[in-house]
C-alpha cells in the first residue's frame, strides 16, 4: 500500500509540475495581414495617425497607436516600416524640438521607445539596413526660400535594440527617399543637389563619388532586371541606373507639359511602374488635379495619354502580394479621407473610410 501511495504523490507531483512550466499561448496580434495607412494630418494641425485595413475585410482599425498607447502621434507621420519585430514610425512636427521617431511592437503597436530632438530634425523616410538596425533621413533646421536647407542632411542609423542613435552620417541638403539595394543604400535629396547619395550599409559610411543624375532625384524603386529607378524631378525624367557600374543607362522624359508627377510606386511583378500626374488648376480654386497613369520598365518613352484611373489622389500603394492598387483620397484637409482599392487594370474594388489625407501605405 505504501508503495502505491507513494507512486500516487509522484504521479501528481509531476502533472503539477509539468502543467506549471506550461507556457500560455501569446496573444494574438490585432494587426496581421493587410495595410496600414498612414494618414499625413493637415500641415499644422498635428492630427496625423495610422490605421489598419485587413485584406480581407472592409472596416478600419483607426488610430492604432493612440489606441495601444493612449497617446496621440502628436505630428504628421511621414513614414513607416517593419524591421525584425519592431515598427519605426517616423514624425515630422511643425513645432521646432518635437520631432520624433516612435518604436512599437510590430503586430501590436505597443510602445517600446522613442528617439527625440536634436538627433531627429525634420525626418522623412525610414528603411532596414541590417539586423535591428533602421536608417532614417533627415533634413535637419530649414529656412526659409531660398535658403530652404541651409544644413547638410544626415541619415540617423539606429540599433532598434537599445533604440540608440549609432551614428549620422551626413549627406546632400534636402536628404529625402532611401532604396536598400544589396549592401548598399541609395539616398535622394530635394535640397538642390545632382548627386544620390551611397551608403555602405556594413561600414555605415558613404561611398564616393556616388551617382550624378539631376538636381533634386530621388530612388524609387528597383525593377525586375535589378536595375534602380529614380525620379528627377528637376528635369522631369524617370532614369534607369545600373548599381553595379554607378552609371545612368536610360532617361524618359515624363508625361506632358503643365502637369508632375506625383507619387510613383511599382507594380507586384516589378514590371510596371504607376504614378500621379498632377497640376492646380486656378479655375478650380488652385486644388489639385490629375490623373493615375503606368509604364513598362521596357517602354521608350512615358507619354501619359491613356489613363489607368481618371482621378487625383492623396496616396499611392500597390500590395506586393496580391498587386492590389490602394489609393487615399482626401476630401478636404481636416476632413477624414477615404482609401479606394482598385484590380491592377484600374477597376474599383471598394472604398473604405480611412483619416485625414491617407497618404502612404506599408503592407505585411
Amino acid at each position: 500500500m505504501k508503495n502505491q501511495w507513494n507512486k500516487r504523490v509522484l504521479a501528481s507531483l509531476y502533472v503539477l509540475t509539468v502543467w506549471g512550466c506550461t507556457v500560455p499561448d501569446p496573444e494574438p496580434s490585432p494587426y496581421q495581414e493587410g495595410a496600414y495607412i498612414m494618414n499625413a494630418g493637415d500641415a499644422l494641425g498635428k492630427n496625423s495617425s495610422i490605421s489598419f485595413l485587413p485584406r480581407n475585410a472592409t472596416t478600419i482599425s483607426a488610430d492604432i497607436f493612440n489606441a495601444a498607447t493612449g497617446q496621440p502621434l502628436s505630428g504628421r507621420v511621414q513614414d513607416y516600416t517593419e524591421i525584425d519585430g519592431k515598427g519605426v514610425i517616423v514624425v515630422d512636427n511643425s513645432a521646432v524640438g518635437q520631432d520624433k521617431i516612435e518604436i512599437v511592437e510590430s503586430g501590436t503597436f505597443k510602445s517600446l521607445g522613442a528617439i527625440q530632438s536634436p538627433d531627429v530634425e525634420n525626418p522623412r523616410y525610414v528603411v532596414m539596413a541590417g539586423p535591428n538596425k533602421a536608417y532614417v533621413t533627415c533634413q535637419d533646421i530649414t529656412g526659409n526660400s531660398p535658403g530652404l536647407y541651409p544644413n547638410p542632411g544626415y541619415v540617423l542609423v539606429l540599433d532598434l535594440a537599445s533604440r540608440t542613435v549609432i551614428k549620422k552620417i551626413l549627406v546632400a541638403k534636402g536628404a529625402d527617399r532611401m532604396v536598400v539595394v544589396g549592401s548598399e543604400v541609395f539616398v535622394g535629396s530635394a535640397g538642390g543637389e545632382r548627386v544620390l547619395t551611397v551608403i555602405d550599409t556594413e561600414k555605415d559610411e558613404v561611398r564616393q563619388p556616388g551617382v550624378d543624375v539631376s538636381v533634386n532625384t530621388n530612388p524609387i524603386a528597383v525593377d525586375a532586371n535589378g536595375r534602380l529607378w529614380a525620379y528627377a524631378s528637376s528635369a522631369n525624367e524617370m532614369v534607369r541606373i545600373n548599381t553595379a557600374t554607378k552609371a545612368v543607362d536610360v532617361r524618359l522624359k515624363v508625361g506632358n507639359p503643365g502637369k508632375t508627377p506625383g507619387t510613383i510606386t511599382i507594380s507586384q511583378d516589378r514590371q510596371t511602374f504607376y504614378f500621379l500626374n498632377s497640376s492646380y488648376a486656378p479655375t478650380g480654386m488652385y486644388r489639385e488635379s490629375g490623373e493615375l497613369y503606368s509604364f513598362k520598365i521596357t517602354d521608350t518613352n512615358i507619354p501619359a495619354t491613356a489613363p489607368v484611373i481618371r482621378r487625383q489622389f492623396s496616396g499611392l500603394g500597390v500590395d506586393p502580394q496580391t498587386g492590389i492598387i490602394y489609393a487615399g483620397v482626401t476630401p478636404l484637409g481636416t476632413q477624414a479621407g477615404y482609401v479606394l482599392r482598385f484590380q491592377p487594370g484600374g477597376a474599383l474594388i471598394d472604398s473604405v473610410r480611412a483619416g485625414i489625407v491617407p497618404s502612404k501605405f506599408y503592407f505585411r
